[in-house]
């Protein structure tokens, strides 16, 4: 049975006969005929009754023909469904973000996506980098906002650097200070509180090679999982800190932040995915993170 036969039969109950369904069709009369006739043999049974030459439906062609037009309506359904996929107008992205890192942007970004793609269901997860490496592993995101790529992930995936972040020292407002900026080599008696080294190896060794380029080993007493966390404890005077300026996002009113000396340093803030062909949805999020690329970069340098 093909689809062919229930567009056919349809035609006849809707249009009341052969005559006029062939001539709304555009097919033979005899096509349709013969066509009807072969779906009847293939179900074993009678769909009209053809008494005074009228075709009439049986009770079991009513039955038949109510469920011929739920199969016919969800095939074009089935179609236009594949064709807007095949544009990227429906589908699944899921999104893993660096929540202090994205914060200028991405909500914005999102805003435009679903108003330009409706029918594409997002979901989105706050992840570390390493975070973010596992769940591409168990195919849980699609595309990643994180840190720099190693050598080793980038042969993986291929990524996109929307900008890059100067580094930033976090003093107690209780210790302000008049400068706007601080030496690294000043902290150099100090204890640290640094975001913890598993959950964003990259970032945690930059720190420190910062460090010891200053001439001393950071005392690290602290390695908290989350970047508010780090805030809170220089607040509550267990250490200072030096982080990425987008940590600003998170307002703490407890801390300072004062750009470092020597101001040398920047880390990516990058877009990454599989390198594996990506799918039309992500493709069209590519295409949306490319054309606002300098809108994303100048909104990162304003906060």
């Amino acid at each position: 049975m093909e689809l062919r036969h229930l567009r056919y039969f349809t035609a006849v109950v809707q249009w009341k006969g052969y005559r006029e369904a062939s001539r709304r069709l555009h097919v033979a009369q005899p096509a349709i005929s013969q066509t009807v006739a072969d779906l009847e043999d293939e179900l074993g049974l009678k769909l009209f009754s053809r008494a005074k030459r009228v075709a009439q439906l049986t009770p079991e062609g009513e039955i038949f023909y109510r469920e011929a037009l739920r199969t016919l309506a969800q095939a074009d359904l089935a179609i236009k469904t594949a064709k807007r996929a095949a544009k990227g107008e429906v589908g699944n992205l899921s999104i893993g973000f660096l929540g202090s890192a994205t914060y200028a942007f991405l909500p914005e970004l999102i805003r435009t996506f679903k108003a330009q793609y409706p029918g594409v269901q997002l979901t989105l997860q706050e992840l570390t980098p390493l975070q973010q490496e596992a769940a591409f592993n168990k195919g849980e995101i699609d595309i990643g906002f994180t840190r720099a790529l190693t050598a080793e992930q980038g042969k993986v995936f291929s990524s996109r650097c929307l900008y890059r972040d100067p580094m930033m020292a976090v003093l107690p407002r209780s210790r302000q200070v008049k400068t706007k900026r601080v030496r690294i080599s000043d902290l150099a008696n100090e204890s640290f509180v640094l975001f913890h080294r598993d959950g964003a190896l990259g970032l945690f060794d930059t720190i420190t090679g910062m460090c010891n380029d200053a001439g001393f080993s950071p005392r690290v007493e602290n390695e908290p999982n989350m970047m508010q966390t780090v805030l809170s404890l220089v607040e509550a005077e267990e250490g200072v800190s030096i982080v990425p300026a987008c940590v600003r996002n998170l307002r703490s009113d407890g801390v300072c932040f004062y750009r470092v000396q020597p101001d040398n340093v920047r880390v990516e803030l990058i877009a990454a995915w599989k390198k594996e062909a990506p799918s039309v949805v992500l493709r069209a999020f590519l295409d949306l993170i490319d054309s606002n690329a300098s809108q994303i970069r100048k909104k990162a340098e304003l906060c």
